[in-house]
């Protein structure tokens, strides 16, 4: 996980952009991850922690009626995340990830470890992908991050 948030590092500030997160069920561990990496402040902007739908809707502009037609856990929230943390942000990028991590949560159309994501650009791009992760509550969230910043690299490289 280092050697990834390494590698996103060093590519967002060969591009001269930076990041925000937009996190739900990981509970900042992106932005910490993105954050343990030396000289970070080059390329990450701020995190986002929207637990609660209340903060997915007051921090981050994510629509009641988005919330409500589809879930915290969807991919149409992961987007207004996402495009919010870019508007309420000096970044460049931005990833946002809500999931159910377990043990307890899931339910027969979204079972435990179904975490959804999306990544955003100023250039108008935004994409998303939902998971069925596997293992207890730290393995989905740490699966969870790795997706979320292999995500980011990968937009970074188009």
């Amino acid at each position: 996980m280092e050697q990834l948030a390494k590698k996103v590092n060093s590519t967002l500030q060969q591009k001269g952009w930076m990041l925000a997160t937009a996190e739900s069920c990981t509970g900042g561990w992106v932005a910490k991850i993105m954050t343990d990496v030396a000289g970070s402040s080059a390329s990450f902007d701020r995190g986002f922690v929207t637990y609660s739908n209340a903060a997915k809707r007051d921090m981050l502009g994510v629509k009641n009626k988005t919330l409500e037609e589809h879930g915290a856990v969807s991919e149409a929230v992961v987007k207004e995340m996402a495009v919010g943390a870019l508007q309420n942000s000096a970044a460049d990028i931005a990833v946002s990830i809500s999931g159910i991590a377990g043990p307890s949560g899931g339910t027969k159309e979204k079972p435990v470890g179904t975490v959804c994501f999306a990544w955003a650009s100023k250039e108008g791009l935004v994409q998303s992908s939902t998971q069925f992760l596997t293992g207890n509550r730290d393995i989905v969230r740490q699966k969870s991050v790795m997706f979320a910043l292999e995500g980011v690299q990968k937009l970074l490289k188009l």
